[in-house]
């Protein structure tokens, strides 16, 4: 006997699928012990249909439900009964929903994505007749298919809602679909037949770097190929998918997408496996991490793995000298790091102040803010791979004779001539200078020049800091042949809150707390952060020696003797804590340690924009592995931002990730070495341990291993702002609250709805906006936090038009008493700011 089914095409009669029908229908009533029933009332069914039908005719899938229905009520099954029915009528009006768009949709695979849709997205909201109405309310009867699926996409966006946000997820599938239709039609054009072949025709025309090729044999593609589940693209949100689509594919010189998500990362993946043994298996590992959005790679990582010019790092830090070469060598150094996407940080506090000196000539020096305009104007004509400006955080001691100056950088006010738009002012802190702030606001504080500084009292003051540079700075003041630009701490304090109220900056960054802390302070300290003030490391300033004219092949060379100093480059990726489960240990660990090792390989792959930055990070193995989905993942937990919960277990989960990380570095070193620096750190001596009060039985065995076997990596977490790259996960950026649970989004010229991930009637609440959260709780769990982080963390202060100058400064002198080593922006409601995401990870 045949069934015809709907579609009309016919199958063989499978009396199991009667039966299942059966059994479901009584499980809906809570009859779950009825399957042996259901099995004889599925054979009861057949005699029916035997008695009236022929063997060998056929019967239509609606004639067997009769049938299903008759025998029920035969069987006195009347609730049962009464479910069956129920489904029926609901699959039919679902079949009526999904045929309603095949009037104007031809494409059978469009319509499997709808149909799979439909399963998915079963609960009220999510109907697909929602769908067709707004979807009718746009097309126009000669819409070509493309237009067509276009209008989809923008039907199911705009059905996003803080009560039904899965539109999100909804609008994502139709728009992958999309995507996969354009690429498979322009492999065809080249030719591309599976994974293997798109590789090699890539590489060809160098898109893709030709390490690939020669890393991985043929049967290595076949088996990755094998392991990319493109199901996983369903992850992905509309604006994730757009933003991964728009910037992160690779596309040929017409702009053309020739990537898919899932071969993006799998390329990726197959990049930052290549330095280990086995290669393979350790590129599934870090496939499976990217690809379910457990934790997300920096933007340059993202952009330029598997790519000629792969430029891995986000961050870079310079010490600019106080020497006409010196300075421009800094500029230089920003250009190229700018042209391959990185983004800088320029400690200034060497350079003399305006007024000072040159060659003994006295008030001729004109201070910082002219080297900081060429900074400026460097990173608007030097933009990154043509996508967007060049990006450079300038950093001032307070103390520095320039820094009333250097507060005016960016504000309104004053000679435009002494403005630069494009960077972003960072001042370095003493906490000597908060202190005062608390006590005794009305005190005196005196500005230097550091040129002079060296010149009279033999030392540089910025090359100390704690309770040692408090003692120097005295020894200034009482010192009669320097000159002093006095101002007291509370019009200073002014100056720094006017500027950030009006535009975001200065971000903070207290030096005494960083160089504290610092494991690696037997080989050098720390002056200053980069763009997005988490990344702190030893820095050195770049010295010339001399230059020597050579002869070369019967050829004039002049070559220049440098002291490379230490030229701070980072390496970041973040943990997804919104999307992994964080009460999971084996879990956890999975995601750091392969992530850890992923950034390690980093370093040794990495396309270096300048030499010095292939040296410090030789010698360091410097990397920064972050957080995104900070708020998500409270939320997740049920856990409100404003109370002692939430510092308790974000306590215990950064101290997991800082364990899993350290063990994994130590297990690293032991296969392939330590750090150049290793011997005398406080990773060696125990000191690091000891200061973190880390000592239950688990933290005392690791401290004995990192001991004995060293340690991979100077540095391991820092925690960026996460701007575009969380996005691409689905979840909420860095460490801060949500601005919004919900808000409207320009994309295309049409106006997107956007919620909060996992945004239900029951998380509703406990999402708390930015701007209505007290910023002591957020200071307070910086302050947790901090206890595990070696480097700094890119936290922001949300404030609104209600706030009193005097609650900032109470907000910015608690920051460095519970150990924060910097504050990124102050966020003003009214304030729009534009975040760089070079640091995203």
């Amino acid at each position: 006997m045949k069934i015809i089914k709907r579609d009309l095409s016919e199958v063989s009669f499978d009396i199991s699928k009667i039966e299942n029908a059966i059994y479901k229908a009584f499980i809906s009533v809570g009859d779950e012990d009825k399957k042996l029933l259901s099995k004889r009332l599925a054979e009861e069914v057949f005699e029916s249909i035997l008695q009236d039908k022929a063997e060998n005719s056929s019967i239509s899938v609606e004639e067997i439900q009769d049938y299903v229905e008759k025998t029920l009520t035969k069987n006195n099954h009347y609730e049962t009964l009464k479910s069956y029915i129920l489904y029926r009528e609901k699959r039919n009006s679902l079949r009526k929903e999904l045929n309603s768009f095949r009037e104007y949709i031809e494409d059978e695979s469009l319509i499997e994505v709808l149909a799979k849709i439909q399963k998915d997205f079963s609960t009220e909201g999510y109907e697909l007749d929602r769908l067709c109405r707004k979807f009718l309310s746009f097309v126009k009867p000669n819409s070509t298919l493309n237009e067509k699926v276009e209008l989809l996409i923008k039907a199911s966006s705009e059905l996003t809602s803080k009560e039904n946000p899965n539109w999100e997820y909804i609008s994502a599938r139709i728009y992958a679909y999309k995507i996969h239709n354009e690429i498979v039609n322009y492999e065809k054009e080249w030719h591309i037949v599976d994974f293997k072949s798109k590789i090699q025709v890539l590489t060809k025309a160098s898109l893709y770097g030709e390490y690939i090729l020669e890393n991985y044999s043929s049967d290595d593609i076949d088996e990755l190929e094998k392991y990319i589940d493109n199901s996983r693209d369903e992850l992905f949100t509309y604006s994730s998918l757009d933003l991964v689509y728009k910037r992160y594919l690779i596309c040929d010189s017409h702009k053309k997408v020739i990537e898919t998500m899932q071969e993006m990362f799998m390329g990726i993946a197959m990049h930052l496996a290549i330095p280990e043994k086995d290669r393979v298996s350790f590129a599934k590992k870090i496939y499976d991490v990217l690809s379910n959005l457990k934790a997300t790679v920096a933007t340059p990582t993202m952009s330029n793995a598997r790519k000629p010019f792969h430029q891995l790092s986000s961050c870079f830090i310079d010490t600019v000298p106080d020497t006409l070469k010196g300075i421009y060598r800094s500029i230089d150094n920003f250009a190229q790091v700018s042209k391959h996407g990185g983004g800088m940080g320029l400690y200034f506090g060497k350079v003399r102040a305006s007024g000072s000196d040159i060659r003994g000539f006295k008030g001729v020096a004109g201070g910082v803010i002219r080297w900081i305009k060429l900074a400026n104007d460097t990173a608007v004509a030097v933009d990154q791979l043509g996508v967007r400006q060049g990006s450079c955080a300038v950093y001032l001691d307070v103390w520095h004779r320039d820094i009333p100056e250097f507060l005016n950088l960016r504000t309104n006010n004053g000679d435009d001539r002494m403005k630069a738009h494009d960077v972003f002012p960072a001042i370095c802190f003493p906490n000597l200078f908060w202190r005062l702030a608390k006590e005794n606001i009305n005190s005196n504080w005196y500005l230097f020049c550091p040129h002079e500084v060296k010149e009279v009292m033999g030392f540089c003051l910025e090359d100390f800091y704690g309770e040692e540079w408090e003692e120097k700075y005295r020894l200034c003041i009482k010192e009669p042949r320097l000159d002093k630009r006095i101002l007291t701490v509370k019009d200073l304090v002014k100056l720094i809150l006017k500027s950030q109220v009006e535009t975001g900056t200065p971000f903070i960054f207290n030096r005494d707390n960083a160089n504290n802390a610092n494991p690696n302070s037997h080989k050098g300290m720390i002056y200053s952060s980069n763009l997005c003030t988490e990344i702190m490391q030893n820095m050195k300033e770049i010295l010339d020696v001399e230059d020597k004219i050579l002869q070369i092949d019967g050829e004039d060379h002049v070559v220049t003797d440098v002291k490379a100093g230490d030229f701070v480059v980072c390496n970041l990726a973040s943990l997804v804590l919104g999307n992994i489960d964080l009460k999971n240990d084996e879990e956890m660990e999975f995601v750091v340690s392969t992530m850890i090792r992923a950034l390690d390989n980093v370093i040794d792959l990495n396309y270096y924009p300048t030499p010095f930055a292939k040296i410090t990070n030789a010698k360091y193995r410097a990397i920064g592995l972050g957080t995104s989905g900070y708020h998500h993942a409270l939320v997740k937990n049920k856990i409100m931002w404003q109370t002692e919960e939430h510092l308790e277990f974000m306590d215990k989960v950064y101290e997991k990730i800082n364990y899993f990380a350290i063990k994994e570095s130590s297990k690293i070193a032991e296969e392939k070495g330590s750090y150049k620096y290793f011997e005398g750190s406080e990773w060696q001596n125990g000191k690091y341990f000891e200061k973190r009060d880390y000592n239950s039985k688990e933290w005392i065995e690791l401290k004995e291993k990192v001991a004995k076997n060293g340690l991979r990596n100077a540095y391991l977490l820092a925690v960026a702002p996460t701007g575009s790259t969380s996005i691409i996960a689905g979840t909420t950026a860095g460490v801060d609250p949500v601005m919004m649970r919900y808000f409207l989004e320009e994309k295309k010229g049409s106006i997107i709805p956007r919620v909060a991930p996992d945004l239900t009637s029951e998380t509703f609440w406990l999402y708390e906006n930015a701007h209505e959260v007290d910023q002591t709780w957020s200071i307070k769990a910086g302050g947790v936090r901090q206890k595990h982080i070696d480097q700094g963390q890119s936290l922001n202060l949300y404030i609104t038009t209600d706030y009193k100058m005097s609650q900032i400064l109470k907000l910015l002198i608690l920051s460095c008493e519970v150990g924060l080593k910097s504050i990124y922006y102050i966020r003003s409601k009214s304030l729009d700011i534009e975040e760089c995401d070079s640091c995203s990870a």
